[in-house]
């Protein structure tokens, strides 16, 4: 095994803040060579439709189709993929579905009214969206976990359709994807990836329908299309790579915490792994176990450029300081491995999901758990959160005004209306006043 550079640091070094804010740098927005391809990419498809949608598939993906009917996967490969695979593999599916329903069914928002004295009501609709589309990557790995994430909650949220695309390099896909798409209920299946995938899903084709919401993970070039599309439709998030921080007390078996880490980098090049740690010692033995693990796992060079580039152990003065640069991190995955999670929990003000505990290994949560594993990466945890039903829901302002409410606030929405020199709307609300 090659050897491998890990990057130490400690926040008492002079210059921490400089590295810190290096190791953190990642530019989410593609350069202008992608955003011309993927520009061109969906006036293509906006133009060309289907035939844009077949001569990109097989230019890009090395498929043999013919027809762009070939480009749909038929209903029944999706039962037959779910009746070919192992027993133990489809139980495992069943039951990460099943926790995965049962998890998202208590974010249900249901609508809601109220009565005023006068018989005014005002209130909240709450309604599914009618289509989404889920993109499901299928190029250095496939996720059969994502269709679970992405189609579950749709469908608690009572999404009528769901329309998923995932590439088929060389023809060929990850026989698991399409039994997830058959027991999360996928209603159609196209063997569609990249930009030409997203541009279908926005403005549609004759055989791709145009949805009004995009989720799913994906490259530079599906992430800058997601981009670019909005406005047309919703999208769930612009994601980076994946992360994981680790604050750890050194007393949790080194070779979990440096799995643990590994588990994220293992995902590309760009991921980053972080441990912030107050014992030096135990840094020490978290090195030592990254260098005896790395060369039995089947992606070590993906790991190693992972970890060399943009991972780092760093020495912290106390656990309040690790708590304070996660803060600042707000890091998509957050492991407390420490004796009681539970304490540290108040303070953590940023983070897309929070994994507490020694035992608790994130990727429990990529799998199984039953919160969802699409978070906000690149220190978007500050505002945003994990998908779930609520981002398949629309909510809607009811009002309905009795003769006596429209009369008394119609006296207030003249007065602020003529403030502001629209006297059309003033006279509309005036016309309803009582004499």
């Amino acid at each position: 095994m090659q050897w491998l550079k890990v990057n130490r640091l400690d926040t008492q070094q002079a210059n921490f803040e400089a590295q810190l804010s290096q190791l953190l740098g990642w530019e989410s927005v593609s350069d202008q060579r992608v955003q011309k391809t993927v520009a061109d990419i969906i006036e293509r498809v906006k133009l060309q439709g289907d035939t844009a949608l077949l001569q990109l598939t097989n230019q890009l993906d090395r498929t043999p189709f013919k027809t762009a009917s070939e480009l749909e996967i038929p209903q029944q490969k999706l039962d037959q993929a779910l009746a070919d695979i192992s027993h133990q593999e489809r139980d495992a599916l069943q039951t990460a579905a099943a926790r995965i329903r049962a998890y998202h069914q208590h974010q249900r928002q249901d609508s809601w009214s109220y009565v005023e004295a006068d018989g005014t009501l005002l209130g909240q609709q709450i309604t599914a969206m009618d289509r989404v589309g889920i993109y499901v990557p299928g190029g250095k790995a496939s996720y059969p976990s994502s269709v679970l994430m992405n189609a579950i909650p749709a469908k608690v949220a009572g999404v009528k359709e769901i329309i998923m695309t995932v590439p088929l390099p060389n023809g060929k896909v990850n026989p698991l994807v399409l039994a997830a798409a058959a027991i999360a209920g996928v209603d159609r299946v196209f063997a569609i990836g990249g930009a030409q995938a997203i541009a279908a899903l926005a403005y549609g084709t004759p055989m791709v329908p145009k949805v009004d919401k995009i989720v799913g993970p994906g490259n530079i070039y599906v992430a800058t299309a997601k981009r670019a599309v909005f406005g047309a439709c919703g999208i769930d998030m612009i994601a980076g790579p994946s992360e994981i921080l680790i604050i750890c007390d050194g007393h949790t078996n080194p070779d979990w915490v440096a799995m643990d880490l590994f588990s994220q980098a293992e995902h590309d090049e760009q991921a980053q792994s972080i441990l912030l740690c107050p014992d030096k010692d135990y840094l020490d033995q978290v090195e030592a176990s990254f260098k005896a693990l790395l060369p039995t796992l089947e992606r070590s060079s993906i790991i190693k450029t992972s970890i060399e580039n943009r991972g780092a152990l760093i020495q912290v003065a106390n656990m309040q300081e690790a708590i304070d640069i996660t803060n600042r991190i707000a890091p998509e995955h957050l492991e407390l491995s420490v004796a009681d999670p539970e304490a540290m929990l108040p303070e953590i003000r940023h983070a897309g999901a929070i994994f507490m505990g020694r035992h608790t290994a994130e990727s429990l949560g990529d799998y199984c758990a039953g919160p969802n594993h699409v978070l906000p990466t690149s220190g978007t945890a500050r505002f945003s959160s994990p998908l779930g039903v609520y981002d398949f829901q629309k909510r809607s302002s009811l009002i309905m005004f009795s003769e006596q409410g429209a009369s008394e606030m119609g006296k207030v929405a003249s007065v602020l209306a003529r403030g502001e020199s629209l006297t059309a709307h003033a006279r509309s609300a005036e016309y309803r006043i009582l004499d």
